[in-house]
């Protein structure tokens, strides 16, 4: 898989890497008839959490195993919404999230590797629940657990965040 380097701006908190937005036009990626609107985020959340417990696979794309950025690939695929396929496009795609305050349901995450590093986007997800400050919970494909939904916050996670993006 191509990967790409993203800087990291903070270890302790998760935060959002102050990057400038991609731009809003993609023409190779779109819907039918028009872009995902906050009435359609419900039904992202409820096609993602059909994929709960569907196995880890690399390079996997559907419900007989799957990776992260396949999950995202498939569950928008799903609601009639083309975006790329792979985690470090996806991180490039819609409008960055600049706090953590804004962040919404049908936001996707992306992580690195390792926690203070730069690195490269390694793993991403989709918010399916925004609690409060300290429990944002996002669907994803764990490598050791398959799809399920875990807290931002975790202290596994937390350390590994690098930006939140809006899709559309």
């Amino acid at each position: 898989m191509s990967r790409r380097p993203v800087a990291r701006t903070n270890t302790t908190k998760p935060t959002a890497a102050s990057r400038k937005p991609v731009p809003a036009s993609r023409p190779s990626y779109s819907r039918s008839s028009a872009a995902v609107s906050p009435r359609d985020i419900p039904q992202v959340v409820q096609v993602a959490r059909t994929y709960t417990g569907v196995p880890y696979r690399s390079g996997g794309n559907d419900k007989d195993g799957i990776d992260c950025s396949g999950l995202i690939c498939s569950v928008y695929s799903e609601i009639g919404v083309k975006v790329p396929r792979i985690s470090w496009q996806q991180s490039e795609f819609g409008r960055e999230i600049g706090k953590l305050e804004d962040i919404r349901a049908g936001d996707w995450l992306f992580f690195v590797p390792e926690t203070g590093k730069e690195g490269y986007v390694s793993h991403a997800g989709i918010v399916t629940d925004v609690r409060n400050l300290q429990e944002i919970i996002f669907i994803h494909a764990s490598t050791s657990r398959g799809v399920r939904e875990d807290n931002l916050f975790s202290s596994y996670f937390k350390g590994r965040f690098v930006k939140a993006m809006r899709p559309f």
